[in-house]
């Protein structure tokens, strides 16, 4: 029986979507970090939404509980994009939030290979972090050092963990379904 793949724009968004991501980190201007964040988004939204199908079909409900949830927290995100860093952190604070939520969902079942599911759970802590304290009022923007400006890294390798899965997402799925 041939091996179901997510399919092949999932993983390519997902790396396209990891670069804008730090590369609008990086950007010079406001402009520049608005337009590359804004497509970023868009790509990690499009991915998302054709994992969490892959793995609704594959009945790994948690996980594509968690990329439904990762939409939701990166449309809040995406959202703040043209805004001034400092506008943005509320919408920023509820998108880490629902990352971490998200990270975690996904990272939690044993479907993806155990380095990847390490990423997504480090990155969520670290996002949850962020979001409590832009919450209880510290006045962090999505580019306040250390947190959640060293998230990203942490992040971007959780997304480029979950596009490599894609390419054999048996490695781990087969020890889940024996599982269940």
């Amino acid at each position: 029986m041939p091996v179901e793949r997510p399919p092949a724009i999932a993983p390519i968004c997902l790396t396209l979507g990891a670069l804008l991501g730090l590369a609008g980190s990086f950007a010079p201007s406001a402009s520049l970090r608005g337009l590359a964040w804004g497509i970023d988004g868009t790509l990690l939204v499009v991915a998302a939404a054709l994992l969490a199908v892959y793995c609704l079909r594959r009945d790994f409900d948690l996980v594509a509980a968690g990329f439904l949830v990762f939409i939701a927290g990166q449309t809040l995100v995406v959202s703040g994009s043209a805004m001034s860093l400092e506008a943005s952190s509320p919408l920023f604070a509820a998108g880490a939030g629902l990352w971490a939520a998200a990270l975690l969902l996904i990272s939690l079942p044993k479907v993806m290979p155990v380095l990847t599911r390490a990423l997504g759970a480090i990155a969520a802590l670290l996002f949850a972090a962020t979001s409590v304290q832009i919450f209880a009022g510290r006045g962090l923007t999505p580019l306040s050092e250390p947190l959640p400006f060293f998230a990203y890294p942490v992040f971007v390798l959780t997304l480029f963990a979950w596009a490599w899965w894609c390419r054999n997402p048996r490695q781990e799925s087969s020890a889940a379904e024996n599982a269940a």
